[in-house]
């Protein structure tokens, strides 16, 4: 087994449930990553600037496919920024204007935004995603290259993603692909832009190869992703569809999976002995 890339999705997959990962197992396993030139590639629909704060003492080194694929970025280099037009964001404004229930965040280049007439729940809720976010009266007056928008939908007992997302598919086809991205949450991506075309381009960069890489994912945003990479993993926790096409399993978010495979994957067995007799204490992520 010859891994030249890992890339990892973030929210229940790297991250616990409380947001947090084993610092102290992950900086030992980095040290093997770089010693053997193997790239780490955090692959998300958060946003860039989030992401950056959860690996702060090498956020510069790593590589970033950020927003699901709409902005790759290696190291402090930006190889690519998606662009919804502006005449599709006007459409879907007023598509999203229909639904009152739903909450959104419209994602750009220089930030994020939500209506001034969001819910402080909302607002607070969504600070913890996006260090840059502004409130604004209207979608319509920003000024930014858009790429994305996110979506929370009411709860199950009101319909949820399953009520939406069917409908948002339809009035919406053509102009982006609304996708799950976990928690009753929908992302409104730019079509053939995803976190796949986003690893696609740090492979033509790197010169490796899908049969070299390794991917990790629990939803439906995560899938184009591990059907790219022969070394494709599944959490416990993850969606039945995505669990469908992987080719590995591993244990939960929680239970810290993707380090797990990460030390097998690396070749690095020793540091799972040191986990098992308490040798690695986990740090709380600041």
């Amino acid at each position: 087994m010859n891994i030249k890339l890992i890339a990892v999705d973030m929210d229940g997959t790297f991250l616990d449930d409380k947001k947090n990962y084993h610092q102290k197992w992950f900086k030992q396993l980095y040290a093997v990553m770089k010693a053997k030139g193997v790239h780490f590639v955090v692959a998300s629909g958060n946003q860039y600037y989030k992401l950056k704060t959860i690996f702060e003492d090498i956020q510069d080194e790593l590589a970033y496919v950020a927003e699901n694929g709409a902005y790759v970025i290696d190291g402090t280099e930006v190889l690519f920024t998606g662009e919804i037009a502006p005449d599709q964001v006007k459409l879907i404004v007023e598509k999203l204007g229909q639904y009152e229930e739903i909450s959104a965040v419209m994602c750009g280049v220089n930030g994020a935004y939500v209506l001034e007439s969001a819910s402080n729940e909302f607002y607070e809720l969504m600070c913890r995603y996006y260090p840059r976010l502004e409130k604004v009266s209207t979608f319509g007056q920003v000024k930014d290259q858009i790429f994305k928008f996110s979506l929370i939908t009411p709860d199950l007992a009101a319909g949820g993603v399953d009520k939406y997302l069917p409908l948002l598919m339809e009035e919406l086809k053509g102009v982006v692909d609304p996708v799950t991205s976990g928690h009753q949450c929908i992302d409104l991506i730019i079509p053939g832009c995803h976190k796949a075309s986003g690893l696609e381009r740090l492979l033509k960069r790197y010169g490796v190869r899908p049969d070299e890489c390794a991917a990790f994912g629990d939803s439906s945003n995560d899938i184009e992703m591990l059907k790219l990479c022969k070394y494709s993993y599944a959490m416990e926790n993850a969606s039945p569809e995505v669990k469908a096409i992987v080719n590995y399993h591993t244990v939960s978010n929680n239970q810290h999976g993707v380090l797990h495979e990460i030390s097998l994957l690396l070749g690095e067995p020793s540091l799972l002995e040191n986990i098992e007799e308490g040798k690695l204490t986990a740090e709380k992520q600041n």
